[in-house]
C-alpha cells in the first residue's frame, strides 16, 4: 500500500470530520428506530431518508477511515528551514512579467483549495517549484502556458 502525503493540519481536519460522523451515527440509528415505528416501510418517507442518510455516513466514514490509513503525515513545522520548496511548505512568488505576488501552500491532493492558497503537490505550479531554493526564479509550464515566477520566500509553517 502506497503512502499519500498528507499535512498534520489535513490529519487534524480528517479526525474532526471523522468524529462528528462517528457522533452523527447513534442519531441516524435513532431515525431509522423512530422510523420504523411509525408503520408501513414501503412508503414510509422518513425511513428511506434515514437508510439514505446512514449510507452516505458510513461511506464517508469509510473513505476518512483508509485516508488516514494511507496518509504520510509531513509536520514541516518540525523541520529544518533550508529555504528549499518541499511538500508542505508556504511558497511566495512574485510573477516576473507582471510584479503580481502569489501565496501557496503545497498540500496533498485532498487537501487542495486554490482559492484558500492550498495547491495539490502534483499541480503544475507545485511540480515546477519542489526542490527550488528561496531566491530562485523559475519556468513553470502552466495550462495557459509557460509562467516565469521569482521565488521570494519559502516558509515552514
Amino acid at each position: 500500500m502506497e503512502k499519500v502525503p498528507m499535512t498534520a493540519r489535513g490529519e487534524q481536519l480528517l479526525r474532526q470530520e471523522l468524529d462528528r460522523l462517528l457522533k452523527l451515527r447513534p442519531k441516524i440509528s435513532e431515525a431509522i428506530a423512530e422510523a420504523r415505528e411509525l408503520g408501513d416501510l414501503k412508503e414510509n418517507a422518513e425511513y428511506h431518508a434515514a437508510r439514505e442518510e446512514q449510507g452516505i455516513c458510513e461511506a464517508q466514514i469509510r473513505d476518512i477511515e483508509y485516508k488516514l490509513s494511507v496518509a504520510q503525515v509531513i509536520d514541516v513545522s518540525k523541520m529544518d528551514n533550508t529555504g528549499k520548496i518541499i511538500f508542505g511548505t508556504t511558497v511566495t512568488l512574485i510573477d516576473v512579467d507582471t510584479e503580481e505576488e502569489f501565496t501557496y501552500q503545497i498540500v496533498g491532493d485532498d487537501e487542495a483549495n486554490i482559492k484558500a492558497g492550498r495547491i495539490s503537490v502534483s499541480s503544475p505550479i507545485a511540480r515546477g517549484l519542489i526542490g527550488k531554493l528561496e531566491g530562485d526564479e523559475v519556468a513553470i509550464s502552466t495550462p495557459g502556458g509557460t509562467k516565469d515566477y521569482e521565488i521570494d520566500k519559502v516558509e515552514y509553517i
